[in-house]
C-alpha cells in the first residue's frame, strides 16, 4: 500500500528545487529524490555474520540554461543544502559548453496516467526472523547431501524505496516499491576438487519468494551437480543456454541497441533497424505495467510514459531503445526507455527444460559464464564457461575450463528454440536459448 503522506514529503522538497532552480535563473530543470530502508541480514555455518539495517537518501538535479547543462547531488535536505545544490549545478551549466541535443522531453512525450502496478509490498521482518531465515536456508543446503563440505553462507534482504521525479514542464509524480531476495551459497567437495553454486529467489512480495528449504536445496544441488566436472575438447556443437544465461544474450543485444551505442557509432548493430536480426519466430517486447513485475514502470527516468511495444518482431529489429537525449542525436524520438527497459519479454516456444534438452540432442549445456568478451562493436563473444555435456537429450556429466566463441550476429539469427522455462528473477524474461552451434575450446 502506497503511503501518501510520504511521497507527498519528497514532493514538496522536488518542488522546491524546481522553483529555485528557476529562481536562479535556469530555463529549464529536472529533480529526483529517493529514499530507501531496509534490512540485510546474513549467516554462515549456523552462526550470524551480518546485520545492516540501511537507511538513505539522494537528490539529484538538472539544470538547464538553454542548450547548456549542468548536474549536482546531495543526501542533506536541509533548505541551505538544496540551495547550495541548485547553485553548485546552475555553475556547472553557465560554464557548460552549448549541445544541440540537450533539454527536457517534449512536454507531448511525458507520461500523464498513472495506474496502481502494485509494486510496494513492506515485509515485516525483524532481524531475529532474518537471521533464522538465514540459517534456515543454509541449513537446508548443508544437509542436502554428504558432499556439501562447506559453505559461503545464506542471506536475506528487503528494501522498501519511496522515489519523486519531476520537471519544470509541470511534471511531479512518486511511487513506492519493495524487493525482497534470499539466497544460498555452498560448496561441494570430493576427491575431484571443490564445487562452488548458489542460488536465490527475489520479488516484490516475500510471498511470492521461493521458500527458504528449496533455495538452500537448489543451491545445494547445483553444486553437487558439478563434482567431476572435466574439460572437452575443442570442437563445435549446439549449445543450450540456461535460462538465467540466457537473460545475458539478450542483455548484449539490448546493448547494441540501446542509443548510446548507436549514436556513438559502436554497435554491431548499426543501422539495423527494420532488418532481419533473429529468425522469424522470434519476438521480444516490453510489458511495462505488468502488475507487481520487478521491472514495471509508467514513466522512465524521464518522465516520459513507457509503453508496451515491440522491439523484435518477426526477427525483425522494429524499435532501438532510446532516451531523449539519445534519440535527438539519431534524429528520432524517445521510446521512453531513460534508464532501461521494462520487463523485457522474449515470447517462448513451447518446449520446457527436459524438451529443451532433446531438441539439444547432443551439445554443451551452459549454465555459467565467465569475463567479459564481448565487443560491442563487432559482435565478437568470447566467455569462459561451464556446463554440462549432453548426448541424446540426458546431460552426461559436468564441464568447466572450456570457453565458448562466436559472433553475435550470427549467434542471433542461429537461434533454433526458445524455451518456456522462463526466469522471472529480473527485467529481462526469457527461458533457456538454443543455438545452432557454436565454438568451444578446452584441452
Amino acid at each position: 500500500m502506497q503511503n501518501q503522506a510520504e511521497i507527498n514529503r519528497l514532493k514538496d522538497v522536488v518542488q522546491q528545487l524546481l522553483d529555485e532552480a528557476k529562481h536562479q535563473g535556469a530555463s529549464a530543470a529536472e529533480a529526483a529524490f529517493s529514499v530507501d530502508n531496509g534490512l540485510s541480514v546474513s549467516a554462515r555455518l549456523g552462526e550470524v555474520e551480518t546485520v545492516e539495517y540501511h537507511c538513505d537518501q539522494g537528490i539529484g538535479v538538472t539544470v538547464y540554461f538553454g542548450q547548456k547543462k549542468g548536474s549536482a547531488s546531495t543526501n542533506d535536505v536541509s533548505p541551505d543544502s538544496l540551495k547550495e545544490t541548485i547553485k553548485a549545478a546552475c555553475s556547472i551549466a553557465r560554464y557548460a559548453s552549448e549541445d544541440e541535443y540537450a533539454g527536457l522531453p517534449d512536454p507531448e512525450r511525458l507520461a500523464t496516467e498513472f495506474p496502481d502496478l502494485d509494486l510496494n509490498h513492506p515485509w515485516n521482518i525483524d532481524a531475529e526472523q532474518g537471521i533464522a531465515l538465514a540459517i534456515e536456508c543454509e541449513n537446508a543446503g548443508r544437509a542436502y547431501d554428504k558432499a556439501i563440505s562447506n559453505s559461503e553462507g545464506a542471506s536475506v534482504n528487503s528494501h522498501q524505496g519511496t522515489r519523486v521525479f519531476g520537471n519544470s514542464l509541470g511534471f511531479l509524480q512518486g511511487y513506492q516499491s519493495s524487493r525482497h531476495s534470499l539466497s544460498c551459497s555452498v560448496l561441494a567437495g570430493n576427491g575431484g576438487g571443490m564445487h562452488r553454486d548458489y542460488w536465490y529467489s527475489v520479488a516484490r512480495n516475500a510471498a511470492n519468494m521461493e521458500s527458504a528449504q528449496l533455495v538452500g536445496q537448489k543451491a545445494a544441488q547445483r553444486a553437487v551437480a558439478r563434482l567431476g566436472a572435466r574439460s572437452l575438447s575443442t570442437r563445435q556443437c549446439p549449445v543450450l543456454f540456461a535460462p538465467e544465461m540466457a537473460s545475458g544474450l539478450i542483455g548484449a543485444l539490448l546493448g547494441a541497441i540501446s542509443g548510446g551505442s548507436l549514436y556513438r557509432k559502436a554497435s554491431f548493430l548499426l543501422d539495423a533497424l527494420d532488418t532481419q536480426i533473429m529468425p522469424d519466430f522470434v519476438r521480444i517486447h516490453e510489458q511495462p505495467l505488468l502488475k507487481g513485475a520487478l521491472g514495471s514502470a509508467s514513466y522512465d527516468a524521464e518522465g516520459v510514459a513507457t509503453q508496451a511495444r515491440d522491439i523484435v518482431n518477426d526477427g525483425i529489429l522494429r524499435s532501438y531503445v532510446l532516451s531523449t537525449y539519445s534519440a535527438r542525436k539519431l534524429g528520432l524520438q524517445t521510446t521512453g526507455n531513460a534508464g532501461g527497459v521494462h520487463n523485457l519479454t522474449v515470447e517462448t516456444g513451447e518446449n520446457d527444460f527436459a524438451a529443451m534438452l532433446k531438441q539439444l540432442g547432443t551439445g554443451l549445456l551452459v549454465t555459467e559464464l565467465m569475463g567479459q568478451g564481448i565487443n560491442r562493436v563487432t559482435g565478437d563473444y568470447s566467455r569462459g564457461a561451464s556446463g554440462f555435456w549432453v548426448e541424446n537429450g540426458a546431460i552426461q556429466y559436468p564441464v568447466q575450463e572450456i570457453t565458448i566463441a562466436g559472433n553475435l550476429k550470427t549467434m542471433l539469427r542461429n537461434i533454433v528454440a526458445i524455451g518456456n522455462d522462463v526466469d522471472l528473477r529480473g527485467n529481462i524474461r526469457v527461458g533457456s536459448i538454443l543455438l545452432e552451434q557454436m565454438a568451444i575450446a578446452g584441452e
